[in-house]
């Protein structure tokens, strides 16, 4: 019998910017249920990014999100008793989901710095195309490419 399908949470829009973009990545930056803390560490890291690069911090955020956002993946797909890394094109709510996963982790990888700022840093240098989580979307580009030549076994 098959289980039933997990329904999707409406997740209310944040605060200070009114989109549920942010809020999300709040959600993804808060720690053992600390919203308050994570709230403020989001906003000063937009803060930050915003004075640097001289823009409105929502636009910052969304041309983060875009230049992070992969679109294709690999996927192991099973044919004839062998794996195969197939190339799919990647669904939109997950290229948001990856992008801020991406962002986050390469963030938190940087050390001696509050996280406000290491956050900042990273998204000052992913509107640039450059740092971890652009190196990450990247590496994976690149994998797809590579494995091309199995497009054919997708679902």
């Amino acid at each position: 019998m098959r289980r039933q399908n997990n329904k999707k949470r409406t997740i209310e829009p944040d605060l200070k910017y009114g989109t549920v973009a942010i809020s999300k990545f709040i959600n993804y930056v808060m720690k053992a249920g600390k919203k308050e803390i994570a709230r403020k560490i989001v906003y000063s890291a937009l803060d930050i990014s915003g004075k640097e690069l001289k823009r409105e911090p929502l636009d910052v955020f969304d041309l983060v999100i875009k230049n992070i956002s992969p679109t294709q993946e690999v996927k192991s797909k099973r044919v004839g008793g062998a794996n195969y890394q197939v190339p799919v094109d990647v669904r939109p709510d997950r290229k948001l989901v990856l992008a801020m996963r991406w962002l986050l982790t390469a963030a938190k990888s940087k050390k001696g710095k509050p996280m406000a700022e290491k956050l900042a840093e990273e998204m000052i240098s992913a509107t640039k195309n450059e740092g971890i989580a652009i190196k990450k979307r990247n590496d994976m580009y690149r994998m797809a490419e590579s494995n091309k030549a199995f497009a054919s076994f997708r679902r």
